[in-house]
This record gives structure tokens, sequence and C-alpha cells, in this order.
């Protein structure tokens, strides 16, 4: 039984209720996890003001960090254990649960180290004047995170927050979030004073909406659907608080004819499959000059027809689906897109041997995906790729923004002054040029444009998102 962590305690709900955990690869409940309610948050907003006014807020930045480093160390010491739970509770292969355990030990060696490397400024001013700029923290931030990638999203977004001093309150997935809940023993073991990082579990429209729309809260920052984004946007404008929004993404990769075709296919395949797909940053549209078109696609299907996907211990190119809605959602996308007549290029296979009750869907290439058809424009968070052609640069760019999303895009040729123009016309967060994606890419800023969000995580511009600008003026005479 899976309990809240609360100023330094593990609690039950409030109402005695629970939610099952469920196994996405055999569709069988493992455990359960206290249903939180707005009472339960309550007690953690207070809690967390209490660790901000009292011993969290009495630390240095370096003795937060500090502490944050003896976690990174913690997590590296349980990695398999870790893993293994992440795993389970995702349905990721094993390889890539072990790839997020390691990224979340470098999100807190990262903020550990920069906790107290955010310096403030002084400002030359009038003369009989001395007028220094100071970071400071919010005080109880809010964090909402999604089901995908629980251990790395507790580092991209709980860490830094700590970093900067502020108290946590934090309402993961009720679909996963075994690996957060783990994290606070590690914090416990390494010595984050009690209330400074509060969990509660439970439904987001019961534990979350409480959350956001608690008035002693001071920032809130959310993962997931642009639809929920709004609410909890409205939410944080109804109090005039800050919020931080990453709300998915519908992300290109544009490949013209002079590219290295090779690098290019080897990247494509996993950029669709990672995590089935469920990654707000995958290259779900392929854009490929018609010139190259049909020798690249056919490429891609092959590598498409090879695909397979099954359970973590499989460690396949993919493991299933996240819960059985999200399995209807995906093949809903599948079975329209077939039924308006867009062909279906290449499919993998679901693995012999797999529980029958798992979320499994085998990835899936389309082409040509007319343009305006929603496998071109809508997140399908599955492993669907749709590859559209396209004329020249031009046609690209207007393909590439032709979204509501902008999130990332990937840019494959060899030409360096089109990598260039190309770089500065993508309406999007992040650009990459010959690759996609880097790893955790804990350095690198991360967030979007239009209704993929707004806000940076990672780097350390996550560090200037989770303070306040105070600007200080003194006058001393001449």
């Amino acid at each position: 039984m899976q309990q809240h962590f609360i100023g330094g305690q593990w609690v039950a709900s409030a109402s005695g209720e629970t939610l099952p955990v469920i196994d996405p690869s055999t569709g069988e409940t493992f455990d359960q996890l206290a249903r939180g309610n707005a009472e339960d948050i309550d007690r953690a907003v207070r809690a967390a003001r209490a660790a901000r006014e009292g011993a969290w807020g009495r630390l240095t930045a370096t003795e937060r960090g500090r502490i944050l480093c003896r976690m990174s160390a913690l997590i590296l010491e349980q990695h398999e254990e870790l893993a293994q739970l992440e795993a389970r509770d995702t349905g990721k292969p094993l390889t890539q649960a072990r790839a997020d355990i390691t990224v979340a030990a470098r999100y807190c060696e990262f903020y550990g180290g920069a906790a107290d490397k955010l310096h403030g400024e002084q400002i030359p001013y009038l003369n009989d004047f001395h007028v220094v700029v100071m970071h400071e923290p919010y005080g109880v931030t809010a964090h909402i995170l999604p089901w995908n990638y629980p251990a790395q999203m507790f580092g991209r977004s709980v860490v830094p927050a700590l970093a900067m001093g502020n108290a946590v309150v934090l309402k993961p997935s009720e679909d996963a979030c075994l690996t957060p809940l783990a994290f606070c023993r590690i914090a416990e073991q390494a010595g984050l004073p009690a209330g400074a990082l509060n969990v509660v579990t439970g439904l987001g429209e019961e534990a979350g909406a409480a959350l956001t729309a608690h008035p002693d809260i001071n920032f809130v920052t959310f993962t997931g659907s642009p639809e929920v984004g709004r609410l909890v946007q409205r939410a944080a404008g109804d109090r005039l608080i800050k919020c931080v929004l990453e709300l998915g993404g519908k992300s290109p990769q544009i490949v013209f004819a002079d590219a290295d075709l090779d690098r290019a296919e080897a990247t494509i395949l996993k950029a669709i499959t990672q995590n089935a797909g469920q990654t707000c940053s995958a290259g779900s549209r392929l854009l490929v000059q018609r010139s190259v078109h049909d020798e690249f696609v056919a490429r891609v299907v092959k590598r498409f027809e090879g695909s397979r996907a099954g359970s973590p211990a499989m460690d396949l190119d993919c493991g299933p689906l996240i819960n059985a809605a999200q399995k209807q959602r995906v093949e809903g996308f599948i079975r329209r897109a077939i039924d308006s007549g867009v062909p279906m290029l290449a499919q993998g296979r679901v693995a012999a041997g797999v529980p029958a009750g798992g979320y499994y869907v085998a990835p899936t290439v389309f082409g040509p995906v007319p343009r305006g058809h929603e496998l071109a424009c809508d997140e399908v968070f599955g492993p669907v790729l749709s590859i559209i052609p396209f004329d020249d640069e031009e046609d690209a760019v207007r393909l590439a923004n032709a979204t509501d999303f902008g999130l990332l895009a990937g840019i494959w040729t060899r030409d360096g002054s089109r990598l260039i123009r190309m770089a500065k016309r993508m309406e999007c967060g992040q650009v990459y040029l010959n690759c996609y994606g880097a790893g955790g890419g804990v350095e690198l800023p991360f967030g979007g444009v239009k209704h993929s969000g707004h806000g940076r995580e990672k780097g350390f511009l996550a560090l200037e998102e989770f303070c306040v600008i105070k600007t200080v003026v003194q006058f001393h005479g001449e």
C-alpha cells in the first residue's frame, strides 16, 4: 500500500480511499495507492509552508546543493531496484527505465552543483545609490507530473525547485508514481528536512485540482495535455501566480535530399518508438524531400517491419501503452486513418508470449499522409509515424510549422547554411541539426511555444523560473 508523504511522514488519505496500481504489461493490479483529496493537499501545503519558514528555509544554498548531491549518489546506489520499479509501473523496456534513473540522478547532481551558482548582480546607478538584484525562492511550489517519465520528471521539475530553496508539493500521475514516492525515501536518507518535499497521490480532478487552486501556493508547474493545461493556467490566473506549462508536441523531422540518409534512418524509428511514442518530444512527423522520398521511405518501412513491442523484461523497441484508455485512443487514430484511406506502409508486431491483458500497440507508419489530416496535425502519443513529402525549403518550413504545437524539430541536411536558415524559421523551443534528442539533456533548456506551452525547464534557466527577482536599492549618500 502506497501512502502520501507529508511533513516527513507516510500517511493514509484523509478519506481512507485507495486507487489500484496497474501493471501496463499485464493489465493486472499489483498495489494500492492512497487517493488524495483537498484535505490531504491542504495538509501538504501547510507542511511545506512550515518547512519553508523553518529548517528548510534556513539552509544555505550550498547546504541545499549538498543534500541534492547526496540524493544523486543514493539514486545511483539503488539504480537497478529503481529501474525495475519504473519499468513495472510504466511498462517501458528495462533499457529505457535504467536510462531514466540515470538521468534522474544527473538532475540531482546538476542542480546540486548549481544551487549556489545562480548569483545576483550589482547595477551601476546614481552615485549615491547602491543597487543589487537578488534571486529568491517563491515559497511553496506546486508540481503536477505526467505518467510517461515519472523518474525523469521528478528530476526535471522538483529538483530545481528544491535547489532554489522552494518547498514542494507534488501530485504525480495516478498511473505512474512509484519512483517519485521512492525518491521521497531517498530524500529522507539524504537529509532533506521534513516538509521540504511532500507528495500527495490521487486523481487529477480531485488532488490535482485542489493543489492548483490552493490559496497558499506561490507557483505551479504542469506537464500534460493542452486541455488540462488550460485548466491549470486558469487556476493560476485566478490567483495571479506564475505557472510553467509543457503540453506536448507534433514534432517534425525534416529530411532533405542531401542528408546523411544512413544516420537519419537510424534515428527515425527510435524517435517515435521510445517510450512507445508516449513522449511529448516524439519525432511523430517525418517530412521527406520528394526527390529522395521513395528511396528513404523504403528504408524506414523496412525498419518498422522489423520492430517489436513487448514487456519490460523483453527489452524490445517499445513496451505497452500506459493504460487501456491510451491503448484505445492510439488504436482509434490507426483505425480512422485506415478508414479514411491513408496508406499504412508498415506495422511492426507485438512479440509472442506477452500477457494477453497488456496494453500493446505495434509500431505503425502511414504515408503519404494528407496535409490537414489528423495524423499530420494532432498528437497521437503512441508509436505511430506520419510521413509527408515536401518540395523545397519553403514548403518544408510551411509543413513543419503547420500545427498548433511547437516543441521540437529535427533538420537533416549537409548544407550548413540551410541548417541555420531552417533552425531560425522553426516555431518551436528546441531544434536538432543532423541529430534528434540528446539523452536526458539535463543541461539543455527545454520548453515550447504555441500549444506546447510556455516557460523553460532544464539547464540554468529552470533555476530562474523557480525564483523571484528582487531589486534592492540603497541610498548611501555621496
